[in-house]
């Protein structure tokens, strides 16, 4: 089931005595969870009623055994179970006996008072497993995947409406490229944005360049953008300020290597009618980065962008082996991209 269906079943009413929640999205695999908590315990019953399990440490019997436990003093409870790599194909921890048929025998009459979910921190699960094609009879399975490019965009606009200001045109492209994509990055750069602007103001992209720390991979992103777009000057900037922090040159080299790597890597894929939501799996990268790589793309030839990476690999070796000074080496790199 995708996320809106879970959530809007939630809201009618209609909920499910277990849930499996997977993939790589955890900011929002936990906003799922709270959903599911205000619908279901009132504030001041969750002392009682919200109680956490760790399968690294908790037998799935003792789990069981609560669930089917009468609540005390509160009318329901939640059952919130994490590392929940029963459901995966990852090694399970051997200090533990997990006996799974009690689980699948409470899935046959589970009791009415417990709703269970399993938070799977894993991309996918285990469909060969017996476990995992009996919850997806009884239960409901809900999949976090990272959202596409488009999807993104409006999330974070969506996030500062609902931080009560406003996202002036182009903004939200100007917080992923300085935040990332990790949506628990961007909740944390949005409140900070949003407390800046006031209830109201709106955010712009002035506020993002002078609020938002720009993270290394951010930087050399942007890095590259500027060589693409034959601005030497703001590339040069970009790695003076990678300095300035303490960056290693060779660090900084390999990441540059990195970026045009994805890019020849998009290109190609692209030439072979890949969708942006195929080479993002086959790359094993968010939908957003591939779509910005794309674009980069656009600006170089195939052949020129294995030049570069031949390039890179020649300079790698000098720093390495002290045949040329590392800041040098990366000025003079750069100077002959522009060229």
């Amino acid at each position: 089931m995708d996320v809106k269906t879970a959530v809007k079943d939630i809201k009618q009413g209609k909920i499910s005595p277990l849930y499996v929640l997977y993939g790589s999205e955890k900011f929002r695999m936990n906003e799922f969870a709270a959903v599911l908590e205000n619908q279901l315990i009132a504030k001041e019953d969750r002392d009682f009623a919200v109680i956490p399990f760790d399968l690294s440490e908790t037998p799935i019997q003792a789990v069981i055994e609560e669930a089917e436990t009468v609540p005390f003093m509160v009318p329901r409870k939640l059952l919130l179970v994490r590392d929940a790599s029963l459901f995966t194909a990852g090694k399970e921890n051997a200090k533990l006996e997990h006996r799974m048929d009690t689980l699948t025998d409470y899935m046959q009459q589970p009791a009415d008072f417990s709703v269970i979910v399993f938070m799977v921190n894993s991309d996918k699960l285990d469909e060969r497993k017996k476990i995992v094609k009996a919850v997806k009879t009884a239960g409901t399975v809900v999949a976090f995947n990272p959202l596409g490019a488009e999807e993104l965009l409006r999330w974070v606009e969506k996030t500062i409406r609902e931080g009560g200001c406003v996202s002036a045109p182009g903004m939200a492209e100007v917080l992923i490229a300085s935040a990332g994509t990790g949506l628990q990055g961007l909740s944390g750069e949005i409140d900070k944005l949003c407390l800046f602007a006031g209830k109201g103001g709106t955010v712009d992209a002035a506020a993002v360049e002078s609020l938002v720390h720009r993270g290394t991979e951010q930087t050399v992103f942007t890095l590259v953008e500027d060589i693409a777009n034959l601005r030497l000057d703001k590339a040069l900037d970009s790695l003076y300020e990678l300095l300035k922090q303490r960056e290693e040159p060779i660090k900084i080299a390999a990441l540059i290597a990195r970026q045009f790597r994805i890019i020849l890597q998009v290109k190609d894929l692209s030439g072979l009618s890949y969708s942006q939501g195929q080479i993002a799996s086959q790359l094993g990268l968010h939908p957003y980065a591939v779509k910005l790589a794309g674009e980069q793309a656009r600006k170089f030839e195939g052949r020129r962008l294995r030049q570069i990476l031949s390039a890179m690999a020649d300079l790698d070796h000098q720093m390495k082996t002290g045949a040329i000074d590392k800041v040098l080496g990366l000025e003079l790199f750069m100077l002959r991209l522009g060229a």
